[in-house]
């Protein structure tokens, strides 16, 4: 069973590839119109960013009593948003892979539960800072429109709908299973609608709840110290933010500091809450008509987004099929031991 979903793992990510083969062959084509030292400098802040992604994982699960290396949670960080990717199931994916790998690593399945849920509420609020710099600069240039009110909004409704639910599984798991089971039975009622069946389990809820509970059992530190794991996630976006420079100076596009940070923003609330995974097609539809607004010429502000897609999900999307093989071999090559 395990050898079927690594293959439909492996199937999506050929889809993915094969079905975007078109963008990926005019993002090469620009790449070689690039200059290379920044070209070299973009990949080496998206290196950094996998290991800031590790150490924001390190301060969650230290906030939770585990310990691990930085290294092993970079590369199962990599791994999970590789299966989110390829197979879209709102973060569910990932999630469900830390918790296989908390499992075999020997820690509670649930602490990596709770550990993935802060993880994204984390960086979700990392990035609303951002943001708000981000509409700072387009309310002063004039440029916010309701497109970029609207997502905003939404995204914020979903950070703080989220650390709610979180807040009601810290105090109680019989109040979030309760909590999650009308949502699961609002859904249903939905789905019943259209699809004539149910599309949630109301008793999953209720397991999903306990493994919340479970998490946040044992806490070692304040719950304020969460600042930690935010402080990492504000320095990924600015590592992104860094890369989104690397690709303006590889085309000498001229800039500023405004257009860099309002652009990024643009970029990524739209990477949010786009319904395609990593919001591929919506982000390179859109960002060059943010930049555009920015007072970017169309065609610059076209092959910056190339560079700066080719960087930010080609590289990770390799990465993270590299990432989820090798930890598939290890355990295979655990279970062969075992067998022994």
């Amino acid at each position: 069973m395990k050898k079927i979903f690594i293959f439909i793992i492996f199937f999506l990510g050929v889809v993915v590839v094969v079905t975007s083969f078109g963008e990926l062959e005019t993002i090469l084509q620009t790449l070689k119109q690039a200059k290379l030292i920044f070209f070299l400098l973009a990949i080496f802040f998206q290196m950094i960013w996998f290991l800031t992604s590790g150490w924001m994982y390190q301060s969650i699960f230290h906030l939770l009593g585990v310990r691990d290396d930085v290294l092993s949670l970079s590369r199962i960080a990599a791994a999970a948003a590789f299966v989110n990717v390829v197979a879209p199931t709102g973060g569910a994916g990932g999630v469900a892979l830390f918790a296989a790998e908390a499992k075999r690593r020997g820690h509670p399945a649930g602490k990596a539960t709770v550990a993935a849920a802060l993880f994204l509420l984390s960086d979700m609020t990392a990035f609303l800072i951002v943001l708000a710099l981000g509409i700072i600069v387009l309310i002063r240039r004039n440029n916010l429109d309701a497109g970029e009110i609207s997502a905003s909004i939404f995204l914020f409704v979903a950070a703080l709908g989220f650390a709610f639910m979180l807040y009601v599984g810290y105090r109680s798991a019989e109040r979030l299973g309760n909590l999650l089971a009308k949502l699961a039975r609002g859904i249903n009622r939905v789905s019943r609608f259209f699809r004539k069946k149910n599309l949630l389990e109301e008793e999953r809820a209720y397991h999903f709840a306990q493994e919340i509970a479970e998490g946040f059992g044992g806490l070692t530190e304040k719950s304020s110290h969460l600042i930690r794991p935010i402080l990492w996630g504000v320095l990924d976006k600015i590592l992104l933010m860094a890369i989104l420079l690397c690709s303006f100076l590889a085309f000498d596009v001229p800039f500023s500091a405004g257009t860099i940070v309002a652009g990024f923003s643009i970029a990524y609330l739209f990477l949010i809450v786009s319904p395609t995974p990593s919001g591929i097609g919506i982000v390179e539809g859109i960002m060059p008509v943010a930049l555009n607004s920015l007072a970017v010429n169309w065609s610059q502000g076209v092959v910056v987004t190339l560079m700066y897609r080719a960087v930010t999900f080609w590289i990770p999307l390799g990465v993270g099929a590299w990432a989820f093989r090798s930890l598939h071999q290890e355990r295979d090559e655990e279970a062969k031991e075992e067998g022994a």
